[in-house]
């Protein structure tokens, strides 16, 4: 309870009346307690159907970026130097400069 609270005479947001009624009325969901399909209180987990093959990963480093965007995703505000820095190592490393700041 802050000072303010307590000089306007307000509970803690624990003791309201709503949060108690709230609190005591921990029930269940009938839905969501069973399968309405089976009548089971446990789901089965299957994998996947379809022919999905290997996932397929992507990084950050799948689509374009400008030297702007890769200062500025290293914390930076866009300045000259630090968008003549991040170009520079684009044009040096490629990719891993990317990867190096967004996995």
């Amino acid at each position: 309870m802050t000072d303010r609270d307590r000089a306007v005479g307000r509970a803690p947001v624990e003791e309201q009346p709503e949060v108690t009624s709230a609190v005591e009325d921990d029930t269940t969901v009938p839905l969501l307690v069973t399968d309405p399909d089976t009548g089971q209180d446990d789901p089965d987990f299957r994998p996947p159907q379809g022919n999905a093959g290997p996932p397929s990963l992507r990084t950050g480093a799948e689509q374009p970026w400008d030297p702007e965007d890769l200062a500025v995703a290293k914390g930076g505000d866009g300045t000259r130097p630090q968008v003549d820095r991040a170009r520079r190592e684009l044009e040096q490393d490629g990719p891993a400069a990317i990867e190096r700041t967004v996995p």
